[in-house]
């Protein structure tokens, strides 16, 4: 039987979107949910295998939602908006 190290060193892997971005469903109301799962670091075990042998890789992921209403209408805070020569109207929200 091989000792598991006390520290197991990883290299960075880089990757692409094979498939598409989001995941969409419409709820019974005519909501629109897009979900959409993020890949944020990927790293395969340099001095780790499994025990079976195999890869060991260590993956973080995100997801994010995207809630689309029937109306298409949302509320923002008057306190929230800047004056109206402070930037550029595409840049306001983001």
């Amino acid at each position: 039987m091989t000792e598991t190290p006390e520290k197991i060193e990883f290299k960075m892997l880089d990757y692409k979107r094979i498939e598409n971005d989001f995941v969409s469903f419409e709820l019974e109301d005519g909501t629109i949910v897009k979900v959409k799962v993020d890949l944020d670091r990927v790293g395969k075990a340099l001095n780790f295998q499994n025990p079976d042998g195999t890869p060991h890789y260590a993956i973080n992921t995100s997801v994010k939602l995207s809630i689309t209403p029937p109306d298409k209408k949302f509320t923002v805070q008057k306190n929230n908006l800047k004056e109206k020569n402070s930037q550029p109207p595409d840049q306001m929200f983001s």
